[in-house]
């Protein structure tokens, strides 16, 4: 090896991965304690057991128990040489069947995975009607309904442009500032139905209590009136229940406020 090849691998890298997962068996996505299944724990366990290298997984957003992936951006510092595409070919071939990299990119040293995101996108999914529906049990909350399409609408234009979304946050949330903007709030009914939310970012549990004050308006269980006062006057009471994060807390949060 020349002295330039020694230098070389020596020297920094920042790769970002772009992970897709099913969140049904995560608690999350930040590593926890020992013993707790995160995505960031499995993928940091998974990285060390084949490149002998312990690293940290960051990405721009915690997620919840229960919630999926589709594209997170995971950022990784690391001394590893494995090229790109070596890292998303070879860590789809070690990591379990929920969880995979989608691509792997090399990015410059000074990338912030949270400074630097610029927009961020959720969508929840709702199975409407008297019964449920087997196939989207893991990926979507029944609610029995029925929903009025225009009036949760309406109460989506409300949301979006600038707001103090104070009142759609949980207690545990620790932002340095309220404020947020919604580009875009979109209701799809269907099967299932779809609530699409596109902003520059969200508190904790921002977006759970969006849907579930959205589902609360659609139900005639809230009005437009008190999502304005939620908005104007930060006010937690006025805004709609805490939709639940997976399946499996459905049944506990559904008529929690």
């Amino acid at each position: 090896m020349s002295l330039a090849d020694a230098q070389d691998a020596d020297r920094p890298r920042a790769v970002l991965l772009w992970v897709h997962f099913d969140g049904t068996d995560f608690r999350g996505f930040q590593r926890q304690q020992d013993g707790i299944r995160t995505v960031a724990g499995v993928l940091e366990e998974v990285w060390q057991a084949w490149l002998g290298e312990a690293i940290v997984a960051r990405t721009s957003s915690r997620t919840d128990a229960g919630v999926h992936a589709r594209r997170m951006p995971v950022l990784v510092r690391t001394g590893t040489r494995v090229p790109p595409r070596g890292l998303m070919l070879g860590l789809a071939e070690r990591l379990p069947e929920d969880v995979v990299v989608l691509e792997a990119l090399d990015m410059p040293l000074d990338f912030d995975e949270r400074q630097d995101a610029v927009a961020k996108r959720y969508v929840y999914r709702l199975t409407v009607g008297p019964v449920r529906r087997p196939l989207w049990r893991r990926q979507a909350w029944h609610v029995k309904g029925p929903l009025d399409p225009a009036a949760m609408q309406a109460a989506a234009g409300l949301l979006v442009g600038v707001h103090d979304f104070s009142a759609f946050r949980s207690v545990n949330c620790q932002a340095a500032t309220t404020v947020r903007e919604l580009f875009s709030v979109e209701i799809a009914p269907g099967e299932p139905w779809t609530l699409t939310l596109y902003g520059n970012a969200f508190l904790h549990h921002m977006a759970r209590i969006v849907a579930g004050t959205l589902v609360d308006i659609g139900r005639g269980r809230r009005t437009l009136a008190q999502l304005e006062r939620a908005l104007i006057l930060g006010d937690r009471t006025a805004a709609g229940q805490t939709a639940p994060a997976d399946r499996k807390s459905t049944r506990l949060n559904s008529s929690h406020t």
